[in-house]
């Protein structure tokens, strides 16, 4: 954005268009930063499933105790956001409450990258994804926004023709001569 003249700055002194109100200050810009989010966009998804989930957690709390739909339903959700990686434990509906960006940002093939020590720092390992070294399964990733599950993060490896992969087995002393040949 381009400095504003004098007369711009008298009309506009009240009013700050890159700050709102509603956005609650530093705390999105804090978030991306720290979990090396790229674009606004993944910070609003996860801000709206968040207000998703807390919305129906609410719905579900006004509800009878004892009502089997809300005890099936309650055990879905639960279920679900545990295989996410998103809550600790399938405990209570006060985890799916308590629902936060930064929950979602954790699941963060990057941030699980760097949990895993296959990179020591995020924007490492957010390098290492862009340029196609890591492999979930069989397939390629190379967005790092990819949200990892707990079944997934076991098969987090390095792809096959990586050079990364053939330093960091050479440094371990476990370099075959035929994957050598191959690589």
């Amino acid at each position: 954005m381009r400095k504003l003249k004098f007369h711009e700055q008298k009309l506009l002194k009240k009013v700050n268009f890159l700050e709102w109100k509603r956005e609650g200050g530093h705390r999105e810009a804090q978030v991306m930063h720290r979990y090396h989010i790229t674009g606004r966009d993944d910070y609003k998804k996860y801000s709206s499933l968040c207000r998703g989930v807390q919305k129906l957690v609410t719905m579900l709390k006004k509800m009878n105790e004892k009502d089997p739909f809300r005890l099936e339903l309650t055990e879905k959700l639960l279920e679900k956001l545990y295989n996410m990686g998103v809550i600790p434990t399938r405990q209570s509906l006060n985890l799916c409450d308590r629902l936060s960006v930064s929950s979602f940002c954790r699941r963060r093939l990057s941030t699980v990258l760097v949990r895993l020590k296959f990179a020591e720092h995020l924007r490492e390992a957010v390098t290492y994804i862009e340029q196609g070294h890591i492999r979930v399964g069989p397939e390629t990733v190379t967005d790092p926004a990819f949200l990892v599950t707990r079944n997934m993060e076991d098969f987090i490896t390095w792809v096959d023709s990586s050079k990364i992969k053939r330093k960091v087995l050479q440094y371990n002393d476990q370099l075959d001569d035929y994957d050598a040949i191959n690589c």
